[in-house]
Order: C-alpha cells, then sequence, then structure tokens
C-alpha cells in the first residue's frame, strides 16, 4: 500500500496534490477524481455509469477515512466515495491513460465534460 507523504488541496485551481517521498509528485484534478470516484454511483455495482458535464466541478474537502482511505466532498454535492490509498496511486499513476479513455468514452457516447454543451452530430 502507498501512501501519500503529502496532501494538498488547491481550491484555486480545484486540484489534490498528492506526494510519494521527494521524487513523485501527482496533481490530480477535481473533474478527474469526480468522474472515477469509487462511489457506487458511478462504479454502478460493477458497470461504471459515465460521467458527464463535470468540467467546472471542484474539491470544497478531503478527510481522513479511518487509516486506509480519503473521503472527498465535490462542489456538486458528490460525497460518497471513499478513495483508499491504493486506488489514489492508480490514479495518479495511471491518470494519462485513464483520461484518455474517459474522454474516448465521452465521444463515443456523444457527451460532453461541459454540463452546458451537448454535442450534435450533422446529418449531411
Amino acid at each position: 500500500m502507498r501512501i501519500p507523504t503529502a496532501i494538498k488541496l488547491h481550491k484555486t485551481s480545484k486540484t489534490l496534490e498528492l506526494e510519494y517521498g521527494p521524487e513523485q509528485r501527482y496533481v490530480l484534478s477535481a473533474e478527474f477524481l469526480r468522474v472515477h470516484s469509487p462511489s457506487a454511483e458511478v462504479q454502478g455495482h460493477g458497470n461504471p455509469i459515465l460521467q458527464t458535464g463535470k468540467i467546472n466541478v471542484g474539491l470544497e474537502g478531503i478527510e481522513p477515512a479511518g487509516q486506509y482511505a480519503l473521503k472527498l466532498t465535490f462542489s456538486d454535492g458528490h460525497d460518497s466515495g471513499l478513495y483508499s490509498w491504493d486506488y489514489l496511486y492508480r490514479l495518479s499513476t495511471d491518470q494519462q491513460q485513464m483520461w484518455a479513455d474517459y474522454l474516448d468514452a465521452l465521444a463515443r457516447a456523444g457527451k460532453s465534460r461541459d454540463p452546458d454543451i451537448s454535442p450534435v452530430k450533422l446529418m449531411l
């Protein structure tokens, strides 16, 4: 289990910074954390539910959940996912691929990161 040596919430930039010793520092956006929440609402009991329109979501707070996880509170009211240390490390190290997969899933579904935009396919 990889436990961060430092955790910093940056509300202005809507990011969570995790350090794993002096050489490993990761910055995760609130949107990334929100769309990859380990909650049942997002994970769908084994059938993940694509999260859309979360580009403006921020992080309102973080608190420890025992000795094994963090509870994150988002500006859209979501606060039911417990981010285990292992899951946070996976999000950190696999961030690039997970983000690319998410953007691909949005495109395939014809959905948007922006809550006010719905992509339209032109039929010519």
